[in-house]
């Protein structure tokens, strides 16, 4: 027998429920009823009891020869006219003076009455006697001095108090039944709406559903969050945990940059939305999720690019170079062609010469002689041979000095200047202009700063600049916008700094220390 459906298990429990909270109240408040009805019934007893004790002519008749004879009419009086079931009176020793049957008069009570007789007090209660099972009241009676002399039992049969209970149950019963028919509809919608809300699955597909989510969210190696309209963490997965360091409850609590959380809120909204964060280089994009055709909220991916950028990085510095060469080989050959020229007419003295002056003033030598790291030095004889392919001139200054040795790690220092030269060459766009760098060695750090003869740097833009994602260009492919900001990564790590300002273009400063 396959498994009972969930639909079916949540209407047999719905029903169990208003089946025994219906039954339970019914109990509770017919037994109330009963315990109400039994109290007003023993209080009527005990009303008609006081009012045939305080009879002046019941009083008089226990001084009489023969009490009976006075007592007799007046309890069956009382009982006709009140609906009482009976009605006693009896002496002080228990001895019957008036009964519903004459029979018994002169015998005594067939319940104790002492406690009236001694005490003078009143009493209620259910009591079976010869006539039945009745709920009664008894009173004392009292002679002129406040003797008690005597007592009056008044009682009606249970049986009459059980019909009238009867009769205030019916309606209750058929309140109970439309209630489980109420009920009974409730469930069913219930049960339909449960359906409708799990696409009608069942608990076990549900969970599957739930284990293969998880198996899907945390198996992918990118980063995937989840927030709500109110920006509150709904979901996050391993990768998007490691990416961002830690996750908070909602945004304001996640320990990010402020251009990390403009980006996740959507105050800077867009594709591909290039952030660093700590030493990773991430691509975020932030996409609405809508259920039913409406928004519930956002899903955000996290794609680590840092190895990407570190590759192209290498390729533009493999590129530059590979420019730097055939540069060098285009230049090489025109001074070949010149010596070939002066040899074919005989001019050897001219040859030699021309030779000896080209090998002693070669640009290279000049950037050697400067600066001794040989990394940093590639670097920038790379960086004029692609500056004079693009139309523009790069020099060193004249206090460029890095003395050898003092460049323990050149991986940081490449970065700076090399950023710093791209960020010029791109900055002159091709014109023709020149771009001075300098290189010094002082005792803070490696100071560097490079200018370039272009339009310089918007005022309002001199922090923005530094942010990453951010370009210029109004066209771009790949990871743009971020050489300034690693850059401005590279020195912070470190303890440094880096700063524009205009000076007839844009001038970058930077401390490596």
């Amino acid at each position: 027998m396959g498994r009972v459906r969930l639909g079916t298990q949540l209407f047999v429990l719905q029903m169990v429920i208003v089946v025994l909270a219906v039954s339970g109240t019914a109990v509770v408040w017919a037994q109330h009823t009963r315990t109400q009805l039994d109290s007003q019934y023993q209080q009527r007893a005990l009303a008609i009891a006081e009012a045939v004790a305080g009879m002046p002519q019941v009083r008089a008749a226990f001084a009489v020869q023969d009490p009976a004879a006075l007592l007799q009419p007046i309890a069956a009086g009382v009982q006709l006219e009140t609906g009482a079931d009976y009605v006693v009176i009896a002496n002080r020793e228990q001895k019957r003076y008036a009964h519903p049957n004459p029979s018994l008069i002169g015998k005594r009570l067939s319940t104790d009455g002492s406690k009236v007789l001694l005490t003078g007090q009143k009493w209620v209660g259910v009591q079976t006697g010869t006539i039945g099972t009745t709920v009664r009241g008894k009173a004392p009676i009292y002679d002129e001095y406040g003797t008690v002399i005597g007592l009056t039992s008044v009682g009606v049969l249970v049986e009459k108090v059980d019909a009238q209970v009867g009769a205030v149950l019916a309606p209750l019963l058929y309140t109970a039944l439309a209630v489980l028919v109420a009920g009974s509809a409730a469930a069913a919608l219930i049960v339909r709406r449960v359906r409708r809300q799990t696409f009608g699955l069942e608990p076990g597909e549900i969970a599957k559903l739930l284990e293969q989510r998880e198996g899907v969210l945390h198996g992918v190696k990118e980063g995937l969050l989840a927030l709500d309209m109110e920006g509150r963490v709904t979901l996050v997965n391993d990768a998007a945990r490691e990416l961002l360091g830690g996750v908070g409850a909602d945004l304001t609590a996640m320990p990010v940059s402020e251009r990390m959380r403009d980006v996740l809120s959507g105050a800077d909204p867009g594709e591909d939305r290039i952030v660093l964060q700590g030493e990773r280089v991430l691509v975020l994009n932030r996409t609405p999720v809508s259920v039913r055709g409406k928004q519930r909220g956002w899903v955000i991916t996290l794609r680590d690019r840092t190895e990407l950028v570190r590759l192209a990085r290498e390729l533009d510095s493999a590129s530059s170079t590979t420019e730097a060469l055939r540069a060098q080989a285009h230049e090489f050959a025109n001074r070949m062609h010149t010596v070939v020229g002066l040899l074919e007419l005989g001019e050897h003295d001219a040859a030699v010469s021309f030779i000896t002056r080209t090998t002693r003033n070669t640009y290279a030598t000049g950037i050697r002689d400067r600066v001794a790291d040989p990394t940093l030095a590639a670097l920038l004889l790379a960086k004029s041979a692609e500056a004079a392919e693009r139309g523009a001139t790069l020099v060193l200054s004249d206090d460029t000095c890095v003395p050898e040795g003092v460049i323990d790690d050149p991986q940081d220092a490449v970065l700076v200047v090399g950023n710093l030269v791209a960020n010029a060459l791109d900055a002159l766009d091709g014109a023709q202009g020149t771009i001075e760098v300098s290189v010094r060695a002082t005792e803070e750090g490696l100071s560097v700063r490079v200018g370039d003869s272009g339009p310089g740097i918007t005022p309002d833009l001199v922090e923005e600049v530094f942010r990453e994602g951010f370009t210029t260009k109004a066209a771009h492919s790949g990871p743009r916008g971020l050489g300034l900001a690693l850059t401005r990564q590279a020195c912070m790590r470190r303890g440094g700094w880096v700063r524009v300002h205009n000076a007839g273009g844009a001038v970058f400063t930077a401390l490596l220390p």
